[in-house]
C-alpha cells in the first residue's frame, strides 16, 4: 500500500475517533513521506500523530514524537508551517501550559500573515482566543471569535466553524449564560454533520449536557453523558473522558436525593436539592404560593390570577404588580441556588410559572393542590 493511502486510511480512523488504529497508519504514511522527502504531506501526518498524542493525554509520547520532528526539521531543513505551530500550541494547552500554548499559537499566527493563508489565520486566532478562555480574559477571547465569525461565513471549512462555534460555547459556558451556549452547540453540532468527525460531535454532545445540567434538567444531561461515554473508548479519548466523568460524579452525588423540591409540610420546611432545608416559619404568603406553583407545574398564573387566591383581594395594578414583583423575589431568593440564574420560578409575558422539568416529591405534588 503507497504512503498516500496509507494516510487516507490513518485520517478515517482519525476523523472516526479511532485513534489507536489511526496511530499505526499516520506513523507508516509520514515516514514514507519523509523518505520520499514529501516534506508537505510529511507535517500533515505528523499533525495528525501529534494531535492525536494530545486526545490520548499521551504526553511523553508527544514530546518524543515532537523532539523527533524537531531533529527531523533541522537535518532536512524543513520550514514549519502555521499549522504545526498551531497543533504545538493545541497540546501545551491540553498539558495545561496555556503561556507556552499562547506563544506557539502567535508563532503560527505571524507565519500564517507572511504566506497570507486564510485559513491558517483563523486557526491561529482560535488558539489565541483559547489561551484567553483559560486564563479567563474573556472579553478578549470573544472579541477574537466575533472577528473569527465573520470569517466564517465565508468558508465552507466545516472544521473551522465547528471549532469557532464550540470555544465561543465555552466561554459562554465558564460565564454562565447555559442557555446561548446551547443555541451555538446545536448550530456546531448541525456543522459535524458535514466532517463527520466522531471525537468533535461526542466533544458537542458532552458540552450540550453541561449546559443541559447546569439548567437544571439532570436527566435529560445524563442521556448525553452515558452516549458520550459509551461511545469513547478509555484508551482512545482520556481527555473527553475524563471531562465528562467528573459531571457524571457530580449528577450521582446530586441525585442521591431524587427531588429538587420536597416539603415538610409539618414543619414548614422546605427542602431544595442544593441548599437543603428552609424554613418557612411565618412565610404564609411564600408558602402558599409555592405550593400553588407546585399544583399545577408549567402552568403560567396571571397577576390577576395571584392576587385573587394567594392575598384573596381584587386586583389592582397600582397597588399589586409591585406587591407580587417584590414578593416573587423574596421567594427566589429562598429557594433559588443562584439568585441571579434562576431555574424553579420563571417570568412569562402572561405571569409567573414553575419550571416544568423540575423534580417535585410526589407528597408537594398532591398535599400542594389548593
Amino acid at each position: 500500500m503507497n504512503a498516500d493511502r496509507v494516510y487516507e486510511l490513518g485520517k478515517l480512523y482519525c476523523d472516526r475517533g479511532d485513534y489507536q488504529l489511526a496511530l499505526p497508519n499516520l506513523i507508516e504514511a509520514a515516514d514514507a513521506y519523509l523518505a520520499e522527502k514529501n516534506f508537505e504531506v510529511y507535517l500533515k501526518a505528523a499533525q495528525h500523530i501529534l494531535r492525536i498524542y494530545a486526545e490520548r493525554e499521551e504526553f511523553e509520547r508527544l514530546s518524543a514524537y515532537k523532539e523527533k520532528l524537531q531533529d527531523t526539521v533541522i537535518r532536512e531543513n524543513i520550514q514549519l508551517n502555521s499549522r504545526v505551530y498551531y497543533v504545538f500550541g493545541i497540546a501545551a494547552v491540553y498539558k495545561g501550559q496555556v503561556e507556552n500554548g499562547l506563544e506557539y499559537f502567535k508563532i503560527a499566527l505571524d507565519h500564517a500573515l507572511k504566506t497570507d493563508h486564510k485559513e491558517d489565520i483563523c486557526f491561529a486566532i482560535l488558539g489565541i482566543a483559547i489561551c484567553y478562555r483559560h486564563q479567563k480574559r474573556y472579553e478578549e477571547s470573544l472579541k477574537e471569535i466575533y472577528n473569527l465569525n465573520i470569517f466564517t461565513q465565508f468558508t465552507d471549512n466545516a472544521d473551522l466553524k465547528t471549532s469557532v462555534l464550540s470555544v465561543n460555547a465555552n466561554i459562554l459556558i465558564d460565564l454562565k449564560k447555559y442557555d446561548q451556549a446551547l443555541d451555538l452547540l446545536w448550530q456546531a453540532y448541525d456543522v459535524t454533520k458535514q466532517s463527520k468527525k466522531m471525537a468533535t460531535s461526542l466533544t458537542i454532545m458532552g458540552n450540550i449536557g453541561v449546559c443541559l445540567f447546569e439548567l437544571g434538567q439532570r436527566d435529560a444531561a445524563k442521556i448525553y453523558f452515558d452516549l458520550v461515554l459509551r461511545s469513547v473508548d478509555t484508551d482512545n479519548s482520556k481527555k473527553i473522558l475524563r471531562t465528562y466523568e467528573n459531571y457524571i460524579d457530580s449528577y450521582k452525588n446530586t441525585n442521591k436525593d431524587t427531588f429538587d423540591l420536597s416539603f415538610d409540610f409539618d414543619n414548614h420546611l422546605v427542602k431544595e436539592r442544593q441548599l437543603g432545608k428552609i424554613d418557612f416559619k411565618n412565610q404564609f404568603i411564600l408558602l402558599d404560593l409555592l405550593k400553588l406553583f407546585i399544583s399545577k407545574q408549567g402552568e403560567v398564573f396571571s397577576k390577576e390570577y395571584l392576587v385573587e387566591h394567594i392575598w384573596k383581594q381584587e386586583y389592582d395594578p397600582a397597588v399589586h404588580d409591585n406587591k407580587i414583583y417584590v414578593t416573587i423575589k423574596r421567594l427566589r431568593k429562598m429557594i433559588e441556588p443562584d439568585y441571579d440564574r434562576p431555574k424553579y420560578i420563571f417570568r412569562s409575558k402572561n405571569g409567573y410559572f414553575l419550571n416544568k422539568s423540575i423534580k417535585v416529591s410526589d407528597q408537594i405534588a398532591q398535599e400542594g393542590r389548593i
